[in-house]
């Protein structure tokens, strides 16, 4: 029997690297998802940020984004509720907070980012899930994940 795919929440940070890019870690987590080898998911707020970001610094880059949501179809899961969002604004700070809270929500296996200043702190990596990485380290997880399975 198959196991589920891995379920990986993409921040921002990360989404615009993968997009941006034509290679580099985030771009390969991208390749991952479009392969089949791994769900990616977004919340609202992150395609929200990531349009709003793209639009202003790298307005080439708009429609390869534009494209991926199109053609990739990553998970739109919704965003986090105030409720949610407050459990989680003693461990990071609050304009965070919606990322990690849709993140767990969601029920994402990683979060990968490449805000180490609040999301790599003890706190948002104390939690059990969504275990949280920067691209590099979840490919690195991922390559050990497959050789295990293997």
């Amino acid at each position: 029997m198959r196991k589920p795919k891995l379920k990986v929440f993409l921040d921002s940070s990360a989404l615009i690297a993968g997009i941006a890019s034509s290679k580099g870690a985030a771009r390969e987590i991208l390749r991952l998802a479009e392969i089949g080898l791994i769900e990616v998911l977004v919340s609202r707020q992150v395609v929200v940020e990531v349009d709003r970001n793209i639009t202003a610094k790298l307005p080439e880059c708009l429609d390869d984004f534009r494209n991926y949501l199109e053609t990739l179809a990553p998970v739109l899961v919704a965003d986090a509720s105030q409720r949610e969002i407050l459990r989680f604004s003693s461990l990071i700070k609050p304009h965070d907070a919606p990322i990690l809270a849709a993140a767990v929500a969601a029920h994402a296996d990683y979060l990968v980012t490449w805000d180490q200043k609040h999301f790599m702190t003890t706190g948002p990596r104390a939690l059990a899930r969504p275990k949280i990485m920067n691209p590099g380290e979840f490919l690195h997880e991922f390559r050990q994940l497959l050789h295990e399975r293997s």
